[in-house]
């Protein structure tokens, strides 16, 4: 019984510590995306106003 018990707490420790780390590795992953997004449209927004400002000076 006791050998039940200590695998049983062994399992669930391993399990909580492997959410742990899928929960990072998911904050990693949207920081990134989030980072990369604002990048990305950052850098629409000052392509299209240098589109704007050449066609205004035509």
């Amino acid at each position: 019984m006791k050998q039940l018990t200590l695998a049983a707490a062994l399992l669930c420790s391993l399990a909580i510590s492997g959410c742990a780390e899928l929960k990072e590795a998911g904050r990693q992953i949207g920081s990134t995306t989030k980072e990369v997004t604002t990048d990305i449209g950052h850098a629409s927004r000052d392509a299209v106003k240098s589109v704007k400002q050449d066609l205004s000076e035509d």
